[in-house]
């Protein structure tokens, strides 16, 4: 029987409550970081307030207000969705179940990417497959003097992403475009083309996590049988859309180094490394025709 949620309790037993409950769901090890952000959600606060203010009692009415959010983690969906947001590179953004939820391993594709800009006058930069945002908005926020172009196929993506760079104050220097790959920037070049794509097999589907199956966008994670269906065309063709000493920048999964070295060799980029996570994982491609 679940507890009344319509009693009074203090701070303290409401979170080791929702705690209790959460640890007997789809990922107990994260129980209490995810208790206390849906308590924070609920309530309007930060930690150090629930901290400060761990004995005091919280009406009845407010007590509701949490348990449709331990409801929703309790059936696997992602906490990212249920506050609605999430940090990224020191940025909170907005996330939506049409968005792929931003991932800490991006952001080292990120990094990456802002010590090939900096001192490059005013590069230019597009955004391949952008999702929430969370790469084109971080570059332009860390990177003042870039100019970039961020497309998705899917028009709620933009619109999410939108948001982030207005929320952000770098919306005025980012154009967001409906596009299939590179089917609405014909003609143009870019210093730099970045993409977080799709790369996730469609036979690994049935072994993933439920709150990533269930609840993300299939178009942001499934990539064809081998997960390698959008490197191939994106690879293929960035080099018509790159300037002479543009860089091409891509998170890739686990285990596809080879695959993707291949693919970039065949396209004709002559300088190709990897750099790994911080599980020693190669997690982000770069190739470029001058030195590295």
């Amino acid at each position: 029987m679940l507890p009344d949620p319509e009693r009074a309790k203090t701070v303290r037993a409401l979170a080791q409550e929702a705690q209790s409950r959460l640890a007997a769901g789809p990922h107990p090890e994260r129980a209490a970081r995810d208790a206390e952000l849906l308590l924070r959600h609920a309530l309007h606060c930060d930690g150090a307030w629930l901290f400060a203010h761990a004995d005091d009692c919280i009406p009845g009415h407010c007590v509701q207000q949490l348990e449709p959010l331990l409801r929703r983690r309790m059936a696997g969906e992602p906490v990212q969705y249920i506050l609605g947001e999430v940090e990224f590179f020191g940025l909170t953004f907005s996330v939506h179940p049409a968005v792929l939820i931003p991932r800490p391993e991006t952001e080292l594709l990120v990094e990456h990417v802002l010590d090939f800009l900096r001192g490059r006058g005013h590069p230019r930069v597009l955004d391949v497959g952008t999702g929430s945002g969370a790469i084109a908005v971080a570059l332009a926020a860390e990177c003042p003097q870039a100019r970039c172009v961020a497309v998705d196929l899917s028009s709620t993506a933009l619109s999410v992403a939108a948001e982030n760079a207005s929320r952000h104050g770098v919306a005025d220097r980012i154009e967001f475009h409906i596009s299939d790959l590179f089917s609405a920037v014909g003609g143009e070049r870019f210093d730099c083309i970045v993409s977080n794509p799709p790369y996730v097999p469609l036979t690994d589907k049935d072994s993933l996590a439920v709150e990533v199956r269930d609840y993300e966008p299939e178009l942001a994670l499934f990539a064809g049988e081998d997960g390698l269906a959008i490197y191939r065309r994106l690879i293929q063709a960035a080099p018509d859309f790159l300037t002479q000493e543009g860089m091409l920048a891509l998170e890739i999964g686990f285990g596809q180094r080879d695959s993707v070295a291949a693919l970039l060799a065949e396209a004709n980029f002559q300088k190709i490394a990897f750099l790994s996570d911080y599980q020693q994982i190669p997690r982000v491609a770069i190739a470029r025709e001058a030195d590295l």
